[in-house]
């Protein structure tokens, strides 16, 4: 059960980025304040620790650099930095100004328990505005040597140096300094391109207005472009401000996102701690072919030397994680970007329904509405795509078709939708005929007899869709299906002539939490008339359900969630699945750190309270296995055939014309041999 409980054995490192307070030309000091912060990386259970460009002098000493006196004080704080992290568990860099041979180098001097594994100098000088650097220091390309002595070390130097840990998988690390990252092409995109999974850059950096958001912009997209981690801390408080001023900023980037960002403009020394998800870097490039290419292209410039380390985490400590893992991967969560994501996955699917139509030249829509989500989305984006081709409303023929389980509250939201936005309504009852069907196929239920099975449910799942068909030939229609990308992954519709198939699907790349939170989000913008608002909240608030099966004794109607699971767990699960590759185990590990708590963490705008719930681990592990069986066993056939339909989201799809491909007959043994083994891990039942 530890092992399960600590990051580090599900493909995460905990890094960290320091700015200790700067004393100027005062190594002794610099390394005081350095040690101090090592040390409290060490205690967080980091494997990791940045600090900024020339710390352990100060960067605005100028031409106090080329003193021979300061020089060897620079050393001597090296040595003492160097016996301190003997007992510490992170790999330390830290940025110091050193001669070799004619010339001086701003350097990266990259430390682990008492030994110098390299030092690395800086490739780009600046020369303009505040920075005349050339003056003091020389570049990267200058140096004639590979190799230099430093403090009682013969240690390797130059900027083809990468730090792999031997016992943490991919682990693997390489340095950039400050201006660097402002060059056309960043020596990290080498590193990068060569293996590295994680940059680290020491920075100066001082502030401007609007500077910040600079360095943002150039790591967010440097972490995107070379598919890796970023470090980057920034020097602070103490240095001089004769004619410039300093914020002190530290951030961790990762795939094009920032996942941690400390407080700027502190007057003391701060540490930034932040967890790293190397598997999903590494399952990342897998995937980017592009990343590959790029590597074969520039080959010759990716000769690096690599320098072993064993970081020896210990794995039998519980380090929970310390991220925010986002609970709805198909959801916009930010609230600043909220309306444009919307936006975005609602116009993907007008413009898909509109392109077919337009293509087609087929006038009319045919939508089955039930008055349950897929439907009430899947009528919402035929309305805007009608609006948008000029077409009348009343071109859309909706169609309710109440069955032996039909409740009064789906069937009236139905009509009340409808009638608010103004389409053809129309109602066919489905009884008569799945009665007749059900007598010919000699179904205990035409005897009087309450027998719910799988045909009895498919019986009116098909004569559905039948008469959908049927009624688009007669009126010259499309039907527009509405089964979302949630049922498909689990196989939770009926094959072919039934829910599972329709002319273009409109929600087939659309998560089920996606579609709930779509039509909050319709409800709430004003787009629609009040009466129609008030029936898309009126339908947030019911049961998932089919419909398929009557009511029990108890007034219970059938529940998808109750037989399924929740589709909150599953849709995290299918998220890590098709776009991360994760495995099982991996899988429960985050979705606990995501769901364990229903206090934890925001929520996107727009969720219900009722639907801020959480779940425990057994839970969890439950209804993975379920996902796990239906996903990989028993529902890729449904998956070869599915209708067109658009991409939304970048959490993936499952049309076999695109994202998703794989047998229908395979194994799923090595998903289930990994749930066996979990569930034997944390002592839940076989």
């Amino acid at each position: 059960m530890s092992e399960f409980n600590n990051l580090y054995a599900h493909g995460f490192v905990r890094v960290a980025a320091a700015s200790p307070r700067v004393h100027l030309a005062d190594p002794a000091s610099n390394a005081r304040e350095t040690i101090e912060l090592m040390r409290k990386a060490d205690k967080a259970g980091a494997s990791l620790c940045v600090f900024p460009e020339l710390g352990l002098s100060g960067y605005t000493l100028d031409d106090l650099h080329m003193q021979a006196a300061l020089l060897n004080a620079v050393r001597e704080a090296i040595a003492r930095v160097k016996d301190a992290s003997k007992s510490l568990a992170p790999v330390v860099i830290v940025g110091a100004p050193i001669q070799v041979g004619p010339a001086i180098h701003g350097c990266a001097v990259v430390l682990h328990r008492g030994v110098i594994l390299g030092v690395v100098p800086k490739t780009y000088l600046p020369n303009y505005r505040e920075f005349y650097e050339k003056r003091q220091f020389a570049m990267s390309g200058d140096a004639t040597v590979d190799a230099i002595e430093l403090a009682g070390e013969l240690v390797p130097f130059g900027i083809d140096l990468s730090f792999e840990a031997s016992d943490i998988p991919d682990f693997t690390l390489a340095v950039e300094i400050c201006e660097d990252m402002w060059a056309a092409i960043p020596p990290s995109t080498y590193a990068a391109l060569a293996g590295a999974n994680i940059i680290a850059n020491l920075s100066a950096s001082n502030i401007t207005i609007g500077k910040a958001a600079e360095r943002d912009m150039l790591c967010i997209s440097q972490s995107a472009r070379a598919s890796c981690g970023y470090i980057y801390a920034a020097a602070g408080y103490g240095e001089s401000t004769t004619d410039t001023a300093w914020d002190g900023q530290l951030a961790v980037y990762e795939l094009g996102s920032k996942i941690a960002e400390s407080d700027r403009f502190a007057d003391a020394s701060t540490l930034l701690l932040a967890d790293m998800d190397i598997a999903r870097i590494v399952a990342d490039r897998v995937r980017n072919g592009t990343f590959r290419d790029a590597a074969r292209n520039h080959a010759a410039d990716l000769q690096r030397r690599r320098i072993s380390f064993t970081a020896a985490p210990d794995r039998d400590a519980k380090l929970p994680l310390a991220r925010k893992i986002d609970r709805f991967p198909f959801v916009p969560d930010d609230e600043a970007l909220l309306d444009q994501d919307c936006f975005e996955a609602y116009s993907i699917q007008v413009q898909g329904l509109r392109r077919r139509l337009e293509s087609s030249g087929v006038k009319k829509a045919v939508i089955g509405v039930s008055g349950g989500l897929d439907s009430t989305q899947a009528l919402l984006v035929a309305v805007r795509a009608f609006d948008l081709m000029g077409a009348k409303r009343t071109n859309i023929i909706g169609v309710t078709m109440p069955g032996f389980a039909t409740t009064d509250g789906t069937r009236s939201n139905a009509h009340a939708l409808m009638k608010a936005l103004g389409i053809d309504t129309r109602e066919i009852d489905i009884k008569p005929m799945a009665n007749q069907m059900l007598a010919d196929l000699d179904h205990p239920f035409a005897k009087g007899r309450q027998v719910y099975d799988i045909t009895f449910e498919n019986v009116q799942a098909g004569l559905r869709t039948d008469y959908l068909f049927r009624l688009a030939n007669k009126e010259g229609g499309m039907v527009v299906g509405t089964g979302d990308l949630s049922e498909l992954a689990l196989g939770w519709c009926t094959y072919g002539v039934g829910d599972h198939m329709s002319h273009y699907n409109v929600n087939g790349a659309v998560a089920k939490t996606l579609i709930q939170h779509l039509i909050r989000w319709s409800a709430a913008s004003g787009h629609y008339p009040a009466s129609a608002a008030k029936v898309m909240r009126a339908i947030l608030e019911q049961e998932i359900s089919p419909e398929l099966v009557p009511a029990g004794a108890d007034g219970k109607i059938q529940s998808t969630e109750d037989t399924i699971g929740p589709y909150n767990l599953h849709d995290f699960f299918l998220n890590q699945t098709i776009r991360w590759g994760a495995t099982p185990s991996r899988i429960a590990f985050l979705a606990h750190a995501a769901w364990s708590d229903a206090a934890a963490g925001e929520w996107p705008k727009h969720t219900a309270a009722k639907d801020q719930v959480a779940y425990d681990l057994p839970t969890i592990v439950k209804w993975l296995e379920t996902f796990t069986r239906r996903f990989f066993l028993t529902s890729q056939f449904k998956r070869s055939a599915v209708p067109n339909g658009p991409k939304v989201t970048s959490g993936g799809a499952l049309s076999p014309r695109g994202d998703w491909r794989m047998p229908s007959d395979s194994s799923a043994a090595p998903w289930l041999d990994d749930i066996a083994r979990l569930k034997a891990q944390l002592g839940l039942k076989a």
